[in-house]
């Protein structure tokens, strides 16, 4: 189970940080404004850039936690509403954007394929303009990548790509200044494969080619994509000290597990901004530009633009871990949200101390140091649903799942479960065991596992391979379910945990044909991140548990 429902809490910026200035060979020119400025009175930036990093398929999260992070037309919504705040921005990114894995799953691939061109189509309402592809955007081949670059509407950017379809350098102008935007990937898997046709040089070289072309162009503010490892893009930085921005994405992705979010650092005069993968996190660089003077180099020339940190990177791992921290107690009382064994006065004092801590955050992303000349801001926002839902995006993902629903009731409709062996037992369902066990029946009828499939139905997804398997019993097990065979085996249900019960049915006074005493472990097949946040096994048996079924009656 990979991607599907969301809950709401709140939207909290997870990360405030940054500062870059424009080099000349391996010193940042003097500014011209020798004296710290206060800030502007306007909070409109001159130019937004909006960061994504190693977004590799995540349309949206999928699981039981409430509040997960993520989803494209959450972002779509948000985009849209800051557009009053920042009405010149462009989105970026860098890193696999299309595909979860490198290679598309056996048998029909068609599910994969959709998801990609759903993605493809909401970039086009982002209004992204460019990304440096990795290792995964490969995956549905060289042609399928062409029609979701067509379909984005955004610039692939990889200048040391031969045999791609991808190009050197862009350059966008936005609120009066032009951007340039140069890229660079090294997409190869594990085994150090290229995709088929395509071959990689120095990403130096084409970089510094790169900037070399969009100052032809008259870009002022330099911004490079590097699908890279971390430690080759902090280098390629070193060497690059023109560079304002790297955006820095994987090469590769492989799996649904979310990673950590990372803090901003200088290297040299370069940013290097790198976001949480699977879109849980997106990077806002706020550029306010202000008159430079002219270029003690080249008389009648203006002189290169210089951003000071008007956020403060010093600070960024102290921020880092804060959120952090924030993020934990949420997961923490969301979990207690449905368990009413909880003290509320440990309800009351975790509250507390949420609010304690975002306090602490809010008020060091407000310091705001004076600087000289021109400057700019970074923040990094979290992806939640308190972002709102954009009517288009959310339309199109519907239709993806409506599509995929439609297509998999039929290409798997001859996909039946395995047979069972002689001797083995096989998967009766819920109404079979309720002959013998009532009781443990009426508890089970009052937990969320009683309404598991139902919940898939509603988003018409009960058919998509990414959620079915957590929401029946027995998935592809012998004797159990598959994806469109599930007759008596929706939801969640006894033989999940118990194991299939025909041999138990047949000769219940016989031991060991069925588990009676399931182990808390075995709710981690399905309840493990990025599904779920702070699952805590053996504190959630307790809320499946009953008179008749676990718990002693009276």
């Amino acid at each position: 189970m990979r991607r599907s429902t969301h809950w709401p809490l709140l939207l909290v910026s997870l990360l405030a940080a940054g500062g870059v200035a424009a080099c000349q060979g391996c010193h940042a020119p003097t500014p011209a404004n020798d004296a710290p400025l206060p800030l502007p009175a306007s909070s409109t930036p001159t130019v937004r850039l909006y960061v994504v990093s190693t977004l590799a398929g995540a349309l949206e999260p999928c699981g039981c936690s409430k509040d997960q992070l993520g989803g494209v037309d959450h972002l779509a919504a948000w985009v849209a509403s800051q557009a009053g705040a920042a009405p010149a921005s462009l989105l970026v990114g860098a890193g696999p954007m299309l595909f979860l894995d490198p290679r598309l799953r056996g048998g029909d691939a068609s599910q994969d394929t959709w998801k990609a061109e759903a993605i493809a189509g909401a970039f086009k309402t982002l209004g992204m303009a460019a990304w440096a592809p990795g290792y995964n955007d490969w995956a549905g081949g060289a042609a399928e990548l062409g029609k979701c670059r067509e379909a984005s509407g955004a610039a692939l950017v990889a200048g040391n790509l031969a045999g791609a379809p991808t190009t050197a350098a862009i350059v966008r102008e936005i609120g009066g200044v032009k951007v340039g935007i140069v890229g660079v990937s090294d997409p190869k898997d594990r085994a150090g494969a290229y995709p088929d046709g395509v071959k990689a040089t120095s990403p130096l070289d084409a970089m510094k080619a790169g900037l070399a072309e969009v100052k032809k162009q008259g870009a002022r503010v330099l911004v490079g994509l590097a699908a890279l490892p971390r430690g080759e893009a902090l280098r390629l930085a070193d060497n690059l000290p023109e560079l304002h921005l790297l955006v820095v994405g994987k090469s590769s992705e492989a799996g649904d597990g979310n990673d950590g979010a990372k803090a901003p650092v200088l290297a040299g005069s370069t940013l290097v901004v790198e976001t949480a993968n699977h879109l849980q996190t997106v990077g806002v660089v706020d550029l306010y530009l202000r008159p430079a003077g002219a270029s003690p180099s080249s008389p009648g020339a203006e002189a290169p633009l210089v951003f000071a940190d008007a956020g403060g990177v010093a600070r960024a791992e102290e921020l880092l871990g804060l959120a952090s921290r924030i993020r934990d107690l949420e997961a923490r009382l969301n979990s207690w949200a449905l368990d009413k064994t909880v003290k509320a006065e440990d309800v009351a004092a975790r509250k507390q101390d949420l609010g304690r801590l975002r306090a602490e955050k809010s008020k060091m992303e407000a310091e705001q140091p004076a600087v000289k000349g021109s400057f700019f801001r970074y923040t990094m926002v979290e992806v939640r649903d308190k972002m709102g839902v954009d009517k288009d995006v959310r339309g199109a993902m519907l239709g993806y799942y409506k599509r995929v629903n439609d297509h998999n009731k039929v290409a798997f409709a001859d996909r039946k479960p395995a047979a069972v062996e002689k001797g083995q037992a096989s998967y009766l369902g819920v109404d079979a065991c309720t002959d013998c066990h009532d009781d443990a029946r009426k508890v089970w009828d009052k937990t969320t596992h009683a309404t598991a499939y139902p919940t898939l139905q509603k988003d018409f997804k009960e058919f998509n391979l990414d959620c079915v398997s957590c929401h029946v019993t027995g998935y592809d097990k012998p004797g159990g379910s598959t994806v469109t065979h599930v007759e008596k085996l929706r939801n969640v249900q006894c033989e999940d945990c118990h194991g299939p019960g025909s041999l138990h049915a047949r000769d219940p006074g016989k031991k060991d044909l069925i588990v009676a005493k399931p182990k808390a472990d075995m709710c981690l097949s399905c309840h493990h991140p990025p599904h779920v946040d702070g699952f805590d096994a053996k504190a959630k048996m307790k809320l499946i548990l009953g008179p008749g079924h676990g718990a002693p009656k009276g």
